[in-house]
């Protein structure tokens, strides 16, 4: 290669180089400059910022929440600092609300020579339980479970008497103070106290009807005698049909997984404004079994705590039988009809009245089929005393009509 051809070579790859830079790499460059200003500028300004990536708190933790409106999933980013400050501003709203109450009781158990007639003297013990309540009014009434303070009951292993002292401890006090029973009803595990106590701040009722399902709940109550304490969850269900651990008495009830513990009776279930929808009773307790808990309705508590604070008691619609279910397979192994087997008559009762008699069985009330007597109390109590209730029974082996003005519980 000869000096002119070398110069021509290097002339050529000199413009080559010169070309590339001015028809590729120039414009490459000032697209991607470009895109970055564009991009940058838009970052800016928050209202487009927002349409490109979504608005998010950089200040809390956040999770990531879906929800389906009208087959379209919307995507949001909650923000868990709003969930604690709803927890917050609800106990710090119920809490001056909710009292502690310890009951303590004598404990007389038979020895193990009495049971077989031996008279070997019985040994006689105090004891104490714990509960919860909430506070009704500034004057000092307040609303727990029946169960809480009635704790009379016997076996032929033991007797527990009444209590002999209710103490109710308040929140933020250091003092207790003596409680007297104003009324109580083991129908609906409702009773009513009364202490000597003023300025007390009274808890706010919701209206339980408008619960729904998944919505926060937070159960509070003096768990264990622990104090004040307070469990988060959510409404698990509404209008669940549970029954005592005796299947004496049937209740309609709203479901919670917020932790319901021994001594949490009486206590509230509040709502995300600190409001009660429930008053705490009962705790399904098994192996495998975690997150149930059930609360009674407020809205059918109100008449109940009404009538205890005026007359002591619940009047009642009353019949005056005690009965015995009778299910398909009972009534087919002793030929006789499903319902409600008369097992006593009371004296001088609206049955008596009525001529019902021993043997009969019940089989619909008011144009109803039933099969219990928590269904019969159900439509019963749906009336008034003095009311005409109408009854289907069946005596010997015949159907008949009977119409019975029903009483007053006494």
């Amino acid at each position: 290669m000869n000096e002119n051809d070398f110069k021509n070579v290097v002339d050529y790859n000199s413009k080559s180089k010169g070309s590339f830079g001015r028809n590729v790499l120039t414009p490459f460059i000032s697209s991607v400059l470009g895109c970055t200003l564009v991009i940058g500028t838009c970052f800016g300004v928050p209202s487009i910022k927002e349409k490109i990536i979504g608005k998010v708190d950089t200040n809390t933790q956040s999770s990531y929440n879906a929800t389906v409106n009208d087959g379209i999933i919307n995507s949001n980013l909650v923000s868990l600092s709003n969930y604690s400050d709803t927890a917050v501003f609800a106990a710090s709203k119920i809490l001056p609300s909710i009292v502690g109450i310890t009951i303590t009781y004598d404990v007389t158990t038979s020895s193990y020579f009495s049971m077989f007639g031996f008279n070997s003297g019985n040994s006689k013990t105090e004891a104490t339980a714990s509960g919860s309540g909430i506070i009704l009014s500034a004057d000092g009434y307040i609303v727990t479970n029946n169960h809480v303070v009635d704790s009379s009951t016997e076996s032929q292993y033991y007797e527990i008497s009444e209590a002999k002292s209710i103490k109710v401890s308040l929140y933020g006090d250091e003092k207790t103070y003596d409680a007297t029973i104003v009324g109580k009803d083991s129908q609906t595990d409702l009773a009513v106290l009364k202490i000597d106590k003023t300025d007390l701040t009274p808890a706010e009722f919701a209206d339980s009807d408008s619960v729904k399902v998944g919505e926060f709940a937070m159960a509070v109550g003096n768990p264990l005698d622990l104090g004040t304490t307070i469990t988060c969850g959510v409404v698990s269900a509404i209008n669940r049909k549970v029954e005592d651990s005796e299947k004496t008495a049937s209740y309609t009830c709203i479901q919670t997984d917020a932790a319901i513990n021994s001594g949490n009776s009486g206590g509230a279930l509040v709502n995300s404004q600190g409001q009660v929808i429930g008053i705490n009773t009962l705790k399904v307790s098994s192996t495998g079994v975690e997150g149930i808990g059930f609360a009674i309705p407020i809205n059918s508590t109100t008449d109940i705590i009404n009538q205890l604070k005026t007359y002591n008691k619940v009047r009642r619609p009353y019949i005056g039988i005690k009965g015995r279910d009778l299910n398909e397979a009972t009534a087919k192994k002793y030929n006789l009809s499903e319902g409600i087997y008369i097992v006593y008559i009371d004296e001088y009762s609206a049955a008596e009245k009525a001529s019902l008699k021993i043997g009969d069985v019940i089989i619909e009330a008011d144009g109803k089929k039933i099969t219990t007597m928590n269904e019969l109390n159900e439509i019963k109590n749906t009336h008034s005393i003095g009311d005409t209730m109408k009854l289907k029974i069946v005596r010997d082996g015949k159907e008949k009509e009977i119409s019975i003005e029903l009483g007053e519980q006494q």
